[in-house]
């Protein structure tokens, strides 16, 4: 990592230890226990890093001074020992930077375990190439998630879907909970999944090919994700699926627009709106969550094994080839031939196969 890149972050750090510094000490902030709890951890690991960087910068000022002196001053034996002194000086600045690095990175990878512990999550699903036969795709893959969840122990409800225009979807939209290691799951289904299979409306028999995306967000509370009211607009709209006689009589159903990133949520499987606000923002939370994350990514050098779980939608990951009986993962260079068995929920040995993949 570049040491502009290290000293701009530390800045960064620097800045809002000052700012939780100021916040831990409001009445309001003491009286909220969670939030203080949170806080507080932050707290105390921006210290130690401000601490250290503050050591960092003061040795940096030492070496200047003594380059001063090895320039400007002809002591023979005053450079000599300067010189001594600055080999030392370098040696410390190179072991801070090595414990900053690992405090500011390396503590990365520790929330990445404890987000793969998380005990829910949002999964999304949504068409893509091929028509009618990609919303009846996205209608199988639900019912192979399903399968899944239910041999998993797990519960899951329907956020928001959007029916497709002959049968299955266009998007859909589920809360998923369980035991620790649902996000942990699920994250390496994120990504573009295709199917080649002979469409019920083709009269020649001919093999198509439908795409549909797979988005995997962990659900985070408002504690992790603080979204300022100001910055999203709210719109309402009649609701199009089921429901009998409430349908287009009430308009329940909620679109929430993040202005700040763009991100757009929608909301319409409660009767109430109330309710469906609450589910949007939920999701809402969630994206900007893996907005953010995403972009954290980029700017840090990944390992090897990110390739396996960064949650690219615009990746294809996975082909499941209907004539050939065979489901293809294109990160691990993995096929089977049992698909009947893998669309019945049975994905567990491929998700192993990928974590394990995501370790080496």
């Amino acid at each position: 990592m570049k040491k502009t890149s290290l000293i701009q972050k530390l800045e960064v750090s620097k800045k809002e230890f000052h700012e939780i510094s100021q916040l831990v000490t409001q009445p309001y902030i003491i009286s909220d226990k969670k939030q203080y709890k949170t806080l507080l951890k932050k707290y105390t690991k921006l210290e130690k890093i401000t601490s250290l960087y503050e050591e960092y910068n003061k040795k940096l000022s030492f070496v200047k001074e003594i380059n001063s002196i090895l320039e400007n001053d002809s002591d023979i034996e005053m450079k000599e020992f300067v010189t001594i002194e600055r080999h030392k000086t370098l040696e410390s600045l190179s072991f801070l930077e090595k414990e900053l690095y690992n405090l500011l990175f390396f503590s990365k990878e520790e929330e990445s375990i404890k987000e793969d512990h998380r005990n829910s999550a949002i999964l999304e699903l949504r068409s893509g190439t091929g028509g009618d036969e990609a919303c009846l795709f996205v209608e199988d893959m639900l019912r192979m998630y399903t399968m899944y969840f239910k041999k998993s122990g797990w519960k899951y409800q329907i956020i928001h879907a959007q029916k497709g225009g002959i049968k299955g979807y266009k998007e859909i939209i589920l809360d998923i909970n369980g035991e620790k290691g649902v996000y942990g799951n699920l994250k390496f289904e994120s990504g573009v999944h295709r199917v080649q299979r002979i469409p019920k409306t083709e009269s020649q028999g001919r093999v198509h090919t439908s795409a549909i995306t797979v988005a995997v967000f962990p659900k985070v509370k408002d504690i992790e994700v603080n979204i300022n009211l100001s910055d999203i607009k709210k719109d309402t709209f009649r609701s199009s699926g089921s429901g009998g006689q409430h349908v287009n009589k009430t308009e329940s159903a909620v679109r929430l627009t993040h202005i700040p990133s763009k991100i757009t949520v929608e909301c319409q499987e409660e009767r109430s709106q109330h309710k469906n606000f609450e589910k949007a923002i939920s999701v809402l939370r969630s994206r900007i969550y893996q907005h953010e994350k995403e972009k954290r990514l980029k700017k840090i050098s990944m390992k090897r094994k990110s390739l396996v779980s960064t949650g690219d939608r615009s990746v294809k990951i996975r082909t499941y080839n209907y004539p050939k009986n065979r489901i293809t993962d294109h990160r691990i260079h993995k096929s089977t031939y049992d698909l009947v068995g893998f669309m019945n929920g049975n994905i567990q040995g491929m998700i192993d196969l990928l974590k394990s993949f995501e370790k080496k």
